[in-house]
């Protein structure tokens, strides 16, 4: 079974963003946002940092932020393995947030300072990730989030709430650390809470009840860019912002996929982060 640790969390310095580049400044500056929504609550904000230049992940480690994220494995192992990233960043933490396929497994588990897998969709993908993770005779657990379908899309990647007690289960070298959704776009706050988001808080009190797990143990992660401040709000703990802190993407500069892997994540590349 995944062990249940207290999930990371950290205070972000928002105070140096004016000496940075314009745009990487201008993003800081945006992200003053999240501790206004948040009030107390802990959280995590990995930087989405898919289509960008490695010297923005060492100027933004430079202001403190630590966690960084990535889209497609072979972006980020080509990142992470960075020299210049290497030698500047040793703390950084890197999370995956992209639809991972079996056969890739190896290839992100080979990716330096990988901190989180936050898109387990498949209780055999867990099992591969486990036996891979095992096999690379790391002293620490690999911190997995279970991505649900929360929206029940055939656009979107996920489990079905239903599913998922049964995949938190039996992963000795994965620690289960909360549950993660995408959702619909577009939602009208005016008519309430976005649903999906209900949807996984309530998800994790069931879990959080059937398997006697601290509920502030259980991350959930269920925002982006565009609606980051209303999902703090109704309790995500995990917000992956990229638009925000580094401004609008480059995609013609974006490394090139083998024709499977590009029409594969076509339908979710906008649903990953913003």
């Amino acid at each position: 079974m995944f062990s249940h640790q207290s999930v990371y969390s950290k205070e972000w310095d928002l105070g140096r963003a004016g000496c940075m580049s314009a745009e990487l400044g201008l993003g800081f500056a945006l992200r003053a946002r999240v501790p206004q929504a948040v009030a107390r609550r802990p959280r995590d904000l990995p930087a989405i940092h898919k289509a960008k230049p490695a010297d923005m992940v060492i100027e933004a480690y430079g202001y403190g932020q630590c966690a960084f994220g990535e889209n497609y494995v072979q972006e980020l192992l080509e990142k992470a393995s960075n020299p210049k990233i290497l030698s500047s960043c040793p703390e950084i933490k890197w999370h995956f947030i992209g639809h991972l396929q079996k056969q890739n497994v190896n290839k992100l588990m080979a990716v330096p300072n990988l901190f989180m897998l936050q898109t387990v969709d498949l209780a055999k993908l867990a099992d591969k990730v486990n036996s891979s993770w095992q096999k690379k005779g790391s002293t620490e657990k690999l911190k997995v989030m279970i991505q649900i379908n929360t929206s029940g899309e055939d656009s979107k990647h996920g489990l079905p709430p239903s599913g998922t007690i049964a995949t938190v289960e039996h992963y000795p070298s994965l620690e289960f650390v909360g549950l993660m959704t995408i959702g619909s776009f577009g939602h009208d706050l005016n008519q309430g809470p976005n649903p999906d988001f209900q949807v996984l808080v309530s998800l994790r009190e069931e879990l959080c009840k059937k398997l006697s797990i601290p509920a502030d143990q259980v991350e959930l992660s269920m925002a982006m860019s565009m609606d980051f401040q209303h999902a703090i709000e109704v309790g995500s703990t995990n917000v992956r912002i990229g638009s925000t802190i580094f401004g609008e993407r480059d995609y013609s500069k974006k490394p090139a996929l083998d024709k499977t892997t590009a029409e594969l994540a076509a339908p979710v590349e906008a649903a990953q982060e913003h």
